[in-house]
C-alpha cells in the first residue's frame, strides 16, 4: 500500500491546520496531512518530477485524455493519490482538446494549468468539498475559453464544468481515490467540451488496476473496478438487421468491461443487413457474422437498459431499469453515405453510454 512518501506508513488528517516541516526539503507550512509517524511532505515535494509531462503532452497526438493521463499516471513521480492529479486532469484534456482540434496555444495553456492546479491543496477533496481533479476539469475549459472574473459566456462554463465534474465525484462517495475521481473528471468533461465548445474527444473506458495500491479502495463501488457488476443493455429495432445490430457490436467493443451488449427485434428479420456487415468491417474491423445473429425479444436475458432505435419499438414485456430512444432512421437501401452517417452516430451514442454508465448517471439495478 502506497501512503507516507518517507516511512510507507498511514496518512492522517486533522481537524485544524497544524505548523509542520517537510521531512525532504524542510520547508515549515501550515497543513492538515501527514502520516501517523508524524512525516509531512510538501506539495512541492510531492509532486517532484512532474516536468516530465510537459515533454509527454507536447508530444502526444491523441485525442483520447484517458490514454494520454494513464500515460502520465505511469511516469515516475506520480504517486497513488497527491496533488499532481490537480495539474494532470486539466493537462490531459487541454492536450487531448488541442489534438482534436480545439483553438489552444498549448505550451502556455500547459504552463498555465500547471500554476493553477499547484495552488489546489492535497486533501481539498474532504477539506473543502471540492476535488482537486473536479477543479482541475473547470480549470481546463476556464483556460481553453480565456474565462476571466469579468467574463460572461466563459465564466459560466467553467463553473458548470466544475460543478458537473464534482457532481460524478460526490454520486459515488468517499473515501477519496485520486485515480478514480481524476477519470471521473475526464470522462465529464470530454462530454462538456462536445456539447458547449464543439470539441470532440474520444476518452477510452477507463480500468483500474491500482486496487492493491489503495487501502481506501471502495471495490465494487468504484464504476472502473474489474469487480464492478456490468448492466446488460440491448438494443432493439423492428428486424433486428441493421442499426440494433451495429449498436450491439459497437458495445461490444466501445463498452467492453463497462457494459454486456445485445440485440433484439419485435419482427426479427431472416438475416443481418449484407451493407451494415460489410461497413462495420471495413470502417472498425468488426465481423457481426462471427458471433451475432437476428434474434426476437425472448432470446434476451434480463436487462437493465433498453435503447430502441428510433422506429417507435414499444416493448411493454421487457423490464428493465431504464429506457430511451435514439431516433435513428433506417438506412437499408439507401446507399453507404447514409449508412456510414448512422454508424458514425451510433459510435457517438454508445460512447456516451459508455461514459454515462461509468458515471453512475443511470439506474441500472431496479
Amino acid at each position: 500500500m502506497e501512503e507516507c512518501l518517507i516511512c510507507k506508513a498511514p496518512l492522517e488528517y486533522l481537524v485544524q491546520d497544524q505548523m509542520m516541516e517537510c521531512a525532504i526539503c524542510h520547508k515549515k507550512e501550515l497543513s492538515k496531512t501527514r502520516c501517523v509517524n508524524g512525516h509531512y511532505v510538501c506539495s512541492s515535494c510531492h509532486t517532484q518530477g512532474m516536468d516530465s509531462i510537459f515533454g509527454l503532452c507536447l508530444a502526444e497526438r491523441s485525442t483520447d485524455p484517458i490514454a494520454i493521463l494513464d500515460r502520465m499516471m505511469a511516469l515516475p513521480f506520480c504517486h497513488m493519490h497527491g496533488p499532481e492529479h490537480h495539474v494532470m486532469v486539466g493537462a490531459a484534456l487541454l492536450t487531448a482538446y488541442k489534438n482534436a482540434g480545439g483553438e489552444l496555444d498549448l505550451p502556455a495553456a500547459l504552463s498555465e494549468i500547471h500554476s493553477r492546479g499547484m495552488a489546489v491543496p492535497g486533501g481539498a477533496c474532504g477539506f473543502w468539498g471540492a476535488c482537486g481533479a473536479g477543479i482541475s476539469a473547470g480549470q481546463f475549459v476556464a483556460i481553453a475559453t480565456q474565462s476571466t472574473p469579468l467574463a460572461r459566456e466563459p465564466w459560466g462554463l467553467s463553473n458548470q464544468m466544475t460543478a458537473r465534474a464534482l457532481e460524478c465525484i460526490g454520486r459515488v462517495g468517499g473515501p477519496r481515490c485520486c485515480k478514480r475521481d481524476s477519470w471521473l473528471s475526464i470522462l465529464a468533461a470530454a462530454d462538456f467540451a462536445r456539447e458547449q465548445l464543439g470539441v470532440e474527444m474520444t476518452p477510452s473506458a477507463p480500468r483500474c488496476e491500482y486496487s492493491a495500491r489503495n487501502s481506501q479502495c471502495i471495490g465494487s463501488r468504484c464504476p472502473f473496478s474489474p469487480a464492478a457488476p456490468r448492466p446488460r443493455v440491448a438494443f432493439l429495432c423492428v428486424h433486428n438487421s441493421c442499426r440494433s445490430q451495429m449498436a450491439e457490436a459497437l458495445g461490444r467493443q466501445l463498452g467492453q468491461g463497462v457494459f454486456e451488449s445485445y440485440s433484439a427485434g419485435t419482427e426479427p428479420g431472416p438475416q443481418i443487413n449484407p451493407d451494415a456487415v460489410r461497413l462495420m468491417q471495413q470502417v472498425y474491423g468488426i465481423d457481426m457474422t462471427a458471433c451475432q445473429y437476428n434474434k426476437p425479444l425472448s432470446a434476451l436475458p434480463k436487462v437493465d437498459i433498453v435503447i430502441t432505435m428510433g422506429c417507435n419499438v414499444q416493448c411493454p414485456t421487457l423490464p428493465c431499469t431504464y429506457r430511451e430512444d435514439w431516433g435513428l432512421e433506417d438506412p437499408t437501401g439507401q446507399g453507404d453515405p447514409a449508412f456510414l452517417s448512422v454508424m458514425a452516430r451510433i459510435e457517438q451514442k454508445v460512447r456516451e453510454l459508455t461514459r454515462r454508465i461509468q458515471r453512475g448517471e443511470l439506474p441500472t439495478h431496479p
